[in-house]
C-alpha cells in the first residue's frame, strides 16, 4: 500500500514538471521572436504531450514493478539509446571528415543545415553527450543496483531522467542544425536547453543518491564514488559555465554572465573538466566494475583505487588554464594549470596500472575473449592519453601543438580508444546479462569489430599527429628575410592526404560500430550463437578420443 502511494507521488511529481514545461513551451510558441526558437518550442511541447500520455498509460496499468527485483528495463532502454546515438554521432563525424578532405564534393550550399559549422557541434555533442551520456546513465543505474543490492530509488524518476535526457539531446541537436548555438566548446546548447538539462541532472543525482542511501550493502564500492563525482561535478560545471542572460525569454539568443579573459577561463575550466569528469571519472567507474567482472578477478588494489580517486578529483579541477597559454590570462594562472596537468600523470597511471593488473592470473583470457580485450585496450589508451595530455600542457610543447591537428589526434585517441572501447566493452557485457542470454550472438563479429576499430583509431590518430606537427612547424617557419615561409593556404593544402587518411580511419570505426549494433540486436532477440568455438573442455556426455 505504501509503495503504491509513493508510486502515485512520483507520477504526480514528474507530471507536474512535464505539464509546467509544456505550458511554458506553449507560451514560447505564441511569443517567439525568431522561427528557430518557435520550432524548438514546438519540439518541446510535442515531447511534453507524449510525456503526459506516457504517464497516463503508466497510471492506467497500475504496475509499480516488483520492488524486490532490480529495475532492468531502464538499463535496456539505455543500451538501445547508446547504440543509436553512437552510430548517428559517428556517421556525422565521418561526413564532416569528408567535408574537410573533399570540400568540393561534400559542400551543400542549398542546405545550410549540412554545413560543417553546424554539423561539427552536432558530431561532438552526439558522441560525447548522447552516446557517452547514455552509456554513463545506463551503466550507473546497472552498477549502483548490483553494488548496493537495492532497486533504483524514485519509482518513475529514473524514467524521467532517461527520457528527459533524450529530450535534451533532441533539443540541442536540432538547435545546432537550425543555427542555434552559444558558441562555447562542449557547451553549445541555448539557455532554455541548459535549464531543462539542469532539472534532469538534479533528478539524476537524487535517484543515484537515493539508491545508495537505501543500500543493503554497507560498503560503497569505488565505482559508485567515481559515478557520484562525475554527477556532482558536471552539475557544478554546467551551472557556472552556462550562466547567461537571455536577450528575450521568447528568443534563443543570450549573453554569457562572464566576459573577456574571465569568460575564457570559465569556459576552459568547464571544457577541461568536462573531459576530466564526464569522459574520465564516469568511464573509470565503468572500468572498475566491468573489467573485474569480465575477467572474473578482484580489483588488483582497492587501496590504490581510493588513492586514484582522491588524487584525480583534487588535481583535475585545477588543470583547465593550460588551454590558455600565450593568452591574456595571467601567466601564474597558466603555470598553475600546467603544473597540475603534469601532476595528473601519476594518479592517472595509477588507475591504468590498477586496471591492467586486475588481469593478473587471467591474461590468457585475452586470447579467447575479444570483449575483455576491448576493455583492456581501452585502459591502455587511457594511459597513453593521460601521458600525452600533460606533455602537451607544457608551455614549450603547447606553442607547437596548440590550434593544430595534433590536438585533434590527442582528443580522438582518448575518445575513440578510451571512451569508445570501454563503452563498447560494457555494452557487450550488459546485453547478455540483461536479456538472460548465455553468450553474445557472435564472438567472431566482436573480433571483427575490435580489429576494424583498432585499425581505424591508428589511422586516425597517427595521421593527425603527423599533420599537426607538420602544421605547427610550417606556421612557425621563417625565410632568410624574416617573413613567413608558408602561406596559410599552403599549410591547408599540405593537410589534404592526412585528412583523407583520417576520414578512412573514421569510416572503419563506424563500420565496427554498425557490426556491433547488429550483433547486439541478434543477441537481444535470442538468436542462436552463429558458431560454437572449439575448446579443450568436452561437452557433457561426449567422449573424447585419446591423442
Amino acid at each position: 500500500m505504501q509503495a503504491k502511494k509513493r508510486g502515485r507521488e512520483d507520477v504526480l511529481g514528474v507530471g507536474a514538471i512535464v505539464v509546467i514545461t509544456g505550458i511554458l513551451a506553449l507560451v514560447g510558441i505564441g511569443n517567439a521572436i525568431d522561427t528557430p526558437f518557435q520550432i524548438q518550442m514546438w519540439t518541446l511541447l510535442t515531447a511534453c504531450v507524449l510525456g503526459v500520455a506516457g504517464l497516463v498509460w503508466h497510471t492506467a496499468r497500475d504496475q509499480q514493478g516488483d520492488q524486490t527485483k532490480y529495475e532492468n528495463g531502464i538499463v535496456k532502454a539505455g543500451v538501445f539509446a547508446s547504440m543509436f546515438w553512437g552510430v548517428a554521432g559517428l556517421l556525422v563525424g565521418v561526413i564532416i571528415a569528408l567535408q574537410l578532405a573533399f570540400p568540393n564534393l561534400f559542400y551543400f550550399p542549398d542546405f545550410g543545415w549540412l554545413n560543417f559549422g553546424r554539423l561539427r557541434p552536432l558530431h561532438t555533442s552526439a558522441v560525447i553527450f548522447a552516446f557517452g551520456g547514455n552509456v554513463l546513465i545506463a551503466t550507473s543505474f546497472y552498477v549502483v543496483q548490483r553494488t548496493c543490492r537495492a532497486r533504483l530509488a524514485g519509482g518513475m524518476w529514473p524514467w524521467f531522467v532517461f527520457w528527459g535526457y533524450q529530450l535534451f539531446i533532441a533539443l540541442a541537436g536540432t538547435g545546432y542544425l537550425l543555427g542555434i548555438t552559444e558558441g562555447r566548446e562542449y557547451a553549445e546548447p541555448p539557455w532554455y536547453t541548459d535549464l531543462w538539462l539542469t532539472v534532469v541532472w538534479v533528478a539524476y543525482l537524487l535517484v543515484f543518491l537515493g539508491t545508495i542511501w537505501k543500500r543493503q550493502e554497507k560498503h560503497i564500492y569505488v565505482a559508485n564514488w567515481f559515478y557520484l563525482a562525475f554527477i556532482v561535478t558536471i552539475a557544478m560545471l554546467h551551472i557556472v559555465n552556462n550562466l547567461a542572460l537571455p536577450v528575450s525569454f521568447a528568443g534563443s539568443f543570450s549573453y554569457s554572465a562572464f566576459s573577456g579573459v574571465q569568460d575564457a577561463l570559465t569556459q576552459w575550466w568547464y571544457g577541461h573538466n568536462a573531459v576530466g569528469f564526464f569522459l574520465t571519472a564516469g568511464f573509470l567507474a565503468i572500468m572498475y566494475y566491468f573489467v573485474p567482472k569480465r575477467a572474473e578477478r578482484p580489483v588488483y588494489s582497492y587501496r590504490l583505487s581510493i588513492i586514484h580517486f582522491w588524487a584525480l578529483i583534487f588535481l583535475y579541477i585545477w588543470a583547465g588554464p593550460h588551454h590558455l597559454h600565450y593568452t591574456a590570462l595571467p601567466q601564474w594562472a597558466q603555470t598553475l594549470g600546467m603544473t597540475f596537468s603534469i601532476m595528473l600523470w601519476m594518479p592517472s597511471w595509477g588507475g591504468m596500472i590498477n586496471g591492467l593488473m586486475t588481469l593478473s592470473g587471467a591474461w590468457d583470457k585475452l586470447r579467447t575473449d575479444p570483449v575483455l580485450r576491448m576493455l583492456v585496450v581501452s585502459v591502455a589508451f587511457y594511459g597513453m592519453s593521460t601521458f600525452e595530455g600533460p606533455v602537451m600542457s607544457i608551455r614549450a610543447v603547447n606553442s607547437l601543438s596548440h590550434y593544430t591537428d595534433w590536438t585533434i589526434g590527442h582528443v580522438h585517441s582518448g575518445a575513440l580508444g578510451w571512451v569508445g572501447f570501454v563503452s563498447f566493452g560494457a555494452l557487450y557485457c550488459l546485453v547478455p546479462w540483461l536479456w538472460k542470454r548465455e553468450r553474445l550472438h557472435s564472438m567472431a563479429l566482436v573480433d571483427w569489430h575490435f580489429w576494424l576499430a583498432t585499425i581505424g583509431i591508428v589511422l586516425y590518430i597517427t595521421s593527425m599527429w603527423v599533420a599537426g606537427i607538420m602544421q605547427g612547424l610550417m606556421w612557425r617557419a621563417y625565410n632568410d628575410f624574416g617573413f613567413l615561409e608558408y602561406s596559410f593556404v599552403e599549410t591547408v593544402e599540405a593537410m589534404h592526404p592526412y585528412y583523407i587518411i583520417r576520414a578512412a580511419g573514421g569510416a572503419l570505426y563506424l563500420v565496427g560500430a554498425l557490426i556491433m549494433a547488429y550483433n547486439l540486436w541478434r543477441t537481444a532477440r535470442g538468436d542462436a550463437p552463429a558458431r560454437e568455438r572449439a575448446t579443450d573442455v568436452p561437452a557433457a556426455g561426449v567422449a573424447v578420443a585419446a591423442e
